[in-house]
This record gives C-alpha cells, sequence and structure tokens, in this order.
C-alpha cells in the first residue's frame, strides 16, 4: 500500500493503533487455533532492518475464521475487509465469509483505532495454497519458520504475496532479504514467480 492509499484509507475508516508481534502474542495466548505473523513484520523479522509499519498482520488459515472470532468474542469486534467494502461480523460465527474476503480488520469499537488486520490465508493441516494461483501449493510445514516463540511466515512466501503490487516498500523488503535467503528458497521463490507471476522483475534478480 502507498502512503497516500494508507492515508486515504486512514482518513475514511479511521486509524490504526501501533502494535507488534508480542502484542499479538498476548492477545492469542490462549487461542487454539494456528496463527503467523505475515506482512511487513514478518520481514523485518528476518532482516532485521528496521521499516515504518502501517499496520500488523497476524494470519490465520481462512476455514478458521469462526474459531477466531469465538476467541474474540467480548474484546474486539470483527470486520470484513472485502474488496474495498468493510462490514462488521455479527451473529452466528459459523456463518460462511465471502469467498473473496481476504482480510478482517479488529477494533474494541467503533470509537477506538483499528488495532490488528489479519490476513487469511488457504492452509489445512498439510497444504498451503497460493491465493493468486491455485497451481502453487506447499507442505504447510515448510512455510512457517520461528523466532523468540513467534511464527512467522517464511520470507520468500512472503515475498511472494507482495510481488503482484510492486510498491516502494515491496521492493525494498525484497532488496533487503535477497543476500540473507538461502538458495533453496532463492529457488523457491524463483520457480513460484516463473509460475504465478511469469517476467516479474523480481526473477532475474534471483
Amino acid at each position: 500500500m502507498r502512503t497516500d492509499e494508507h492515508d486515504e484509507i486512514v482518513r475514511l475508516y479511521g486509524p490504526w493503533l501501533e502494535r507488534t508481534p508480542a502484542d499479538v502474542a498476548t492477545l492469542l495466548a490462549d487461542y487454539p487455533g494456528r496463527w503467523w505473523i505475515a506482512g511487513g513484520w514478518a520481514i523485518e523479522t528476518f532482516t532485521c532492518v528496521h521499516r515504518e509499519h502501517g499496520d500488523i498482520d497476524p494470519s490465520i488459515p481462512r476455514a478458521d475464521v469462526p474459531l477466531l472470532r469465538r476467541h474474540l468474542a467480548g474484546r474486539l469486534d470483527v470486520w470484513a475487509a472485502d474488496q474495498g467494502s468493510l462490514r462488521p461480523l455479527t451473529g452466528d460465527p459459523d456463518q460462511p465469509i465471502s469467498p473473496t474476503c481476504g482480510n478482517l480488520w479488529l477494533r474494541p469499537s467503533g470509537a477506538e483505532p483499528w488495532e490488528y488486520d489479519v490476513l487469511l490465508m488457504t492452509v489445512t493441516d498439510t497444504t498451503w495454497t497460493y491465493k493468486r494461483d491455485r497451481r502453487l501449493t506447499a507442505p504447510a510445514g515448510q512455510i512457517f519458520w520461528q523466532h523468540e516463540g513467534i511464527t512467522f511466515l517464511r520470507p520468500e512466501v512472503q515475498l511472494l504475496h507482495k510481488a503482484k503490487g510492486l510498491r516502494p516498500q515491496d521492493h525494498a523488503d525484497f532488496q533487503a532479504c535477497l543476500p540473507l535467503l538461502e538458495p533453496a528458497a532463492r529457488r523457491w521463490l524463483r520457480d513460484a514467480l516463473d509460475l504465478a507471476h511469469p517476467g516479474h522483475p523480481w526473477i532475474a534478480l534471483l
């Protein structure tokens, strides 16, 4: 998201509270489902290169939305961010969400800032599937790593998710990660880009 896009979202929908991976770990300390940190914080934790963050992106399997809603009931309201629309999820937690909904925004009430932007991914107990090209899959156990007891999305997988946008911060994240990626991770990202985003400028750099 470009700075001007972020500023416009804040103008329309309200500000975001600064949160960290440690805050997410506290919020989800007794959560029974799988979760991890994605987005810019996943890149910063891997590279140790500080960058500004508009929000924080915890992530869960799409199928676990009812589980998360039950965990947050009475603490944070859950809103579905779906292709430019934003609506509160109320009532039965088992009610299906739109298949195009990719994010859940969380805040205590309408009078307070947003706190967490939950990314929904297609992950089962065994398999991760790339949302933009279902031909691209990986064993679920191979797309994560841990740091100080918190699970993060691996940098090569996060960079794949960033590849379509090619915002300045996405390219900066790629440049920060590139010298640190192991050969297997480089090959994985290059092959994934070849399949899902042929001709992408990062391919030659990998």
